[in-house]
């Protein structure tokens, strides 16, 4: 059995995606980041860096296997299953590129411009500037990417949407939208509808407590 530890946040959702796409069971196991359960010793011991999400494969040779960050489970299971990865240079290329590209660029561009807007103690006008306006532009690259090809990597849904598509799900929390990229608003539909989406986001949001 896999199992997944999870909120619902942006990068969690990646992988209940990834697995729902590949057709894999998993169990699906909250950690409820509001009240800092991903600080607990027994979470820390899975994950010392504090973060979700994080995948134990209890179906691993030998001992169960334990990945943390989004993009490397996604790597992970990618190559496990044979799917949504191209097996071969030069198609894995792309795929590779836009991995790297959202975790150093994209994705602390929003996270960041969310943060400082919500949680800085007072105005923090340079911050919200310089991460809002990397986004702005980083997002803009993606619209002009896809204004030529279906998806990020080609033609062909890989791994590589999953990751951009975990942080467009959360992408009113750095209060930004995508009504003036049109292709990237038609890859976004198209993605949000994929049955194994609908499922994965399903699952991840039934983690939040009901009040």
């Amino acid at each position: 059995m896999i199992e997944v530890y999870a909120f619902a946040t942006p990068n969690s959702v990646k992988v209940p995606i990834a697995l729902e796409e590949m057709g894999l069971a998993y169990d699906l196991k909250p950690v409820n980041v509001r009240n800092n359960e991903q600080q607990q010793a027994s979470f820390l011991a899975l994950n010392p860096n504090g973060k979700v999400p994080v995948l134990v494969d209890r179906e691993a040779d030998d001992a169960p296997l334990v990945v943390t960050e989004s993009a490397a489970i996604l790597v992970y299971l990618a190559e496990k299953t044979g799917q949504l990865l191209p097996k071969d240079y030069p198609a894995r290329a792309p795929v590779f590129e836009q991995l790297f590209f959202h975790a150093s660029g994209l994705s602390p561009a929003l996270g960041n411009a969310g943060f400082f807007k919500r949680y800085a103690a007072e105005p923090q006008p340079i911050a919200e500037a310089r991460f809002s306006g990397e986004a702005e532009r980083l997002l803009t690259l993606l619209d002009g990417r896809l204004a030529t090809q279906p998806f990020v990597a080609g033609d062909n849904f890989t791994i590589a949407d999953i990751v951009h598509f975990g942080w467009l799900w959360r992408r009113a929390f750095a209060e930004v939208t995508l009504d003036d990229k049109p292709n990237l608003s038609r890859w976004y539909d198209e993605i949000a509808t994929r049955p194994a989406v609908v499922r994965a986001i399903a699952r991840v949001e039934a983690l939040i407590p009901k009040s």
